[in-house]
């Protein structure tokens, strides 16, 4: 076989055993240096795969009960400005995107392009919105759990139990607190992802609303832009008055 054609043979991941051992015994160098290129990444791929179902260790718990487990995770805990959203998420036992995992570690493009695969292979998704009025009036903890559990109940479905990234959602379902959860649980983390770009959706159609604060940036954050726009113009309807330093700053300046 010429090399052009066993590198694109080797492009491949269910390349034959037998075929494997006929490349071996190949003296050519480029055909050695295609091999070993090949190994490293069924290497890397199986080292994915294993990681990826250790993180369906708490659902086969209830899976192996014949019960369905949704996994629940918020963000938007931090900007200054713009709602928090949460996501419950219901996966099925043949689960099969190996790139999902804490949405933090993910580019956005990435994030972009797992969401609706999530939404395509889940058994059922839920979301839940807490606006920056609620989150004022009952603080952000209170909203986070309130739009947890919106989220739970928007689930097509009713889960036997929630897992939940370090948060109790208001809801009479047994439920797993887990620190970082998005890491260690593939629920959890779909449930990231689904909230992350949901979230970041939001604030880029309030950056069309309120160009000079630079929302599709910086999702509400308190980055140095924001924080200058925010000195220039004062809060939007958006902003968080509760969260320094928009409390410190003037309302009555134009946002328009």
């Amino acid at each position: 076989m010429k090399i052009n054609e066993i590198k694109a043979l080797l492009q491949q991941d269910d390349v034959a055993a037998d075929l494997l051992a006929e490349l071996a015994k190949d003296e050519r160098k480029g055909v050695q240096k295609l091999l070993a290129s090949y190994q490293r990444r069924q290497e890397k791929l199986a080292r994915q795969k294993a990681a990826f179902a250790g993180r369906f260790a708490y659902e086969k718990a209830y899976w192996q009960q014949g019960q369905l487990v949704a996994g629940v995770d918020e963000v938007g805990r931090g900007p200054l400005a713009g709602p928090v959203v949460a996501a419950a998420v219901v996966l099925p036992q043949d689960f099969s995107l190996l790139e999902v995992n804490d949405s933090k570690k993910l580019s956005p493009q990435k994030r972009l392009a797992l969401y609706p695969q999530i939404l395509a292979q889940a058994v059922a998704v839920g979301v839940g919105v807490m606006d920056n009025q609620v989150i004022d009036r009952i603080n952000i903890y209170e909203a986070d759990r309130q739009a947890m559990k919106q989220a739970v109940e928007a689930l097509s479905v009713r889960p036997a139990a929630l897992l939940v990234d370090a948060m109790n959602v208001p809801v009479e379902l047994p439920q797993v607190e887990l620190i970082k959860g998005d890491a260690k649980s593939n629920s959890i983390a779909a449930a990231s992802i689904v909230a992350k770009v949901f979230r970041d959706s939001l604030m880029d159609d309030y950056a069309r609303l309120y160009p000079q604060y630079a929302f599709d940036h910086n999702a509400g954050y308190g980055t140095k832009d924001h924080l200058n726009a925010l000195r220039k113009y004062g809060p939007t309807p958006i902003h968080r008055l509760t969260f320094s330093p928009v409390s410190e700053m003037s309302g009555n300046k134009k946002t328009d």
